[in-house]
């Protein structure tokens, strides 16, 4: 890498960084959360569901901003606004305050992603891309894992409240690198934003996860659940009518004509819902059942962040050089024998013989699978649209989460977690991330390496870098 492009991955990597890592460093303290402000499962659910609703919802908006008004722009306004819903989190009164504090902090951070991603295709390409994006994908994905470690301290040393009032000063350190970097592009002519389409995203989102996560509370007969399930469905039919038929769609449909594009996002729902799914029991199992601290149980994820940030960067090299399809297969089957290894877990959940084998094999599946499975997805679209096309890859992976948790009771069959409960999640969990496997063994496609010619006998310089 240059300098240059160097300068610009770390600014890609500071930029998504404080949204992966506050995506995660909430699990370890929902149970200090409870104690402080009050509520169960049902609001533990809410305040992590509140921030992914809005996320999921608003970040096709966002990669649609991005490729108008230019990734500069869009990435500035996120960060601050994402500094600024973290203070309000971090003084929040009550519970109620906490949810929509959360869910303001989701549609700010929805803006950082897709354009962090959009910067590093306009800046590299070839074998250097899927090296930066492997790179990139080894922080963003560790602070996704080391963020319990982090918050688990602050929750046990000082405060849950801390958790948001670190994001301050990264935020304004990116913001001062982010002033360096070249000025945008102009907006593209005609260039309009589908304010519509946004709208019927969140209603199509939000309001069918209200009701998964409420039914515990009322049941499926109540009106309160079938109300907002029946007009989520019918605005999420609406949406994909709408954006059929628009001029300017804010999730362009033909994106999924390409095959990795697609098969890629299927088994991005699949890993990261049980991904999401898995993290937030375990979190919630070794705190409130085996009686681990915050810090005890953000630290048992330390294994898994340092094979991400190991060993991503290498698959992703190997990736772009032998194709994604093989690491994206192998992957999600030994990160789901990773968590089935955690059906050995008991009450006691003891560390070194049944919770450290199972993130240490974990561990290495994910750091098999997330570089390539992002490289195979965006490597098959037009750089042009790489803005929309990463936000709806991480809109697929936050909305797999976003179900994900709010399917937790219902799978967990229990409004409190307990041993059996946790049993029966891990083992749904285990089975997403195999179901990940096959789909990207069946469908996905290992990009064809030109042939190279040869000019009177002699090999060509494109045939010599191969």
């Amino acid at each position: 890498m240059t300098a240059s492009q160097r300068f610009v991955l770390a600014v890609a990597i500071l930029s998504a960084f404080v949204s992966f890592l506050d995506g995660s460093v909430i699990n370890v303290a929902l149970a200090a959360i409870s104690h402080d402000l009050g509520g169960a499962l049902t609001s533990q659910q809410w305040v992590v569901d509140a921030y992914l609703i809005t996320l999921g919802s608003v970040i096709l908006l966002a990669g649609s901003l991005s490729d108008v008004f230019g990734r500069k722009k869009v990435l500035t306004a996120g960060l601050v606004g994402f500094g600024v819903t973290s203070l309000l989190c971090a003084f929040a009164p009550s519970i109620e305050f906490l949810i929509v504090s959360r869910g303001l902090q989701g549609i700010a951070g929805a803006l950082l992603v897709p354009s962090s991603l959009a910067i590093i295709l306009a800046n590299f390409s070839g074998p250097a891309q899927s090296r930066a994006i492997g790179t990139w994908t080894a922080f963003t994905s560790a602070a996704n894992i080391a963020g319990p470690i982090l918050g688990g301290v602050l929750v046990d040393q000082l405060s849950w409240r801390f958790i948001f009032g670190i994001n301050v000063l990264p935020i304004v350190v990116t913001l001062l690198l982010l002033a360096k970097l070249e000025p945008d592009h102009h907006r593209q002519p005609g260039a309009r934003i589908d304010v519509l389409g946004a709208i019927l995203g969140i209603v199509g989102l939000g309001l069918p996860v209200f009701a998964l996560i409420e039914q515990a509370n009322f049941g499926w007969a109540s009106p309160v659940v079938i109300v907002p399930l029946v007009i989520g469905a019918a605005a999420l039919v609406a949406f994909v009518l709408f954006e059929r038929r628009t001029e300017q769609p804010m999730l362009p449909l033909a994106l999924f004509r390409v095959r990795n594009f697609t098969v890629g996002n299927v088994a991005t729902f699949l890993i990261y819902g049980a991904l999401s799914l898995g993290f937030f029991s375990i979190a919630v199992f070794l705190q409130q059942v085996a009686g681990y601290s915050a810090t005890e149980a953000g630290f048992t994820m330390i294994p898994t962040s340092l094979l991400l940030i190991g060993l991503s960067s290498l698959f992703g090299r190997l990736a772009g050089r032998f194709g994604p399809r093989l690491f994206m297969t192998m992957g999600p089957l030994l990160a789901a024998g990773g968590f089935l290894l955690m059906l050995r877990i008991d009450e006691r959940a003891d560390y070194l013989t049944q919770v450290l084998p199972a993130i240490v094999v974990f561990g290495v599946g994910m750091a098999i699978t997330v570089a390539p499975l992002t490289a195979a997805i965006l490597g098959a679209i037009d750089p042009a649209r790489s803005g929309i096309a990463s936000a709806v890859n991480n809109a697929v992976s936050r909305v797999a989460g976003l179900i994900a948790i709010a399917l937790a009771s219902l799978i967990a069959g229990t409004a409190v977690l307990d041993l059996a409960g946790f049993h029966r999640v891990i083992l749904v969990s285990a089975l997403l991330f195999a179901a990940g496997g096959l789909v990207s063994l069946v469908g996905i496609q290992n990009p064809k390496v030109p042939r190279p010619t040869r000019i009177g006998g002699r090999r060509t310089q494109e045939e010599t870098a191969q």
